[in-house]
């Protein structure tokens, strides 16, 4: 007899909820098998665990779910390996020119941000020195001409 699991050992084996398993299982991913009064339970088989490992590599690789429902499912159908593999890599081929494009941007905005810090760091040196160097005057208190007390005359 096979090994099946049901969704709460999946959903702790690969630290998701059972939300997220429901989830794949709604987009075709997984299909376990229905038990139970209504078909209520959820059983999945030795293959519904392989699918959901794919998924999983898939996405950290930055795939959508639906490229990576369209490569998992090549290999479930009996066609020439060949043509799958070749599939696979035109899919990788274009993930990773989006992703160098992305990191390229992301150069670029480092690259800026370091120009604004290096100009901001001069301004902001340039500020100090003047501050420094701008000493006030010595304050000169004015002497007051001291009062005669007059005599009013009469």
């Amino acid at each position: 007899m096979s090994t099946t699991y049901s969704i709460s050992d999946l959903a702790k084996e690969f630290d998701l909820t059972t939300r997220a398993i429901r989830f794949y299982e709604d987009l075709g991913l997984l299909q376990p098998e229905r038990t139970g009064p209504g078909g209520r339970n959820r059983v999945y088989s030795g293959r519904d665990r392989t699918r959901l490992k794919l998924t999983l590599r898939a996405k950290r690789l930055g795939l959508s779910l639906t490229e990576a429902k369209d490569i998992i499912e090549m290999y479930d159908s009996p066609r020439d390996t060949g043509a799958q593999l070749q599939k696979f890599l035109d899919v990788l081929a274009a993930h990773r020119k989006q992703v160098e494009e992305q990191m390229a941007d992301l150069q670029a905005n480092l690259d800026e941000i370091r120009v604004h810090q290096r100009e901001a760091k001069a301004l902001l040196a340039k500020s100090e020195a003047r501050v420094a160097t701008d000493k006030p005057a010595p304050k000169t208190v004015a002497k007051a001409a001291p009062k005669v007390a007059g005599k009013k005359a009469a």
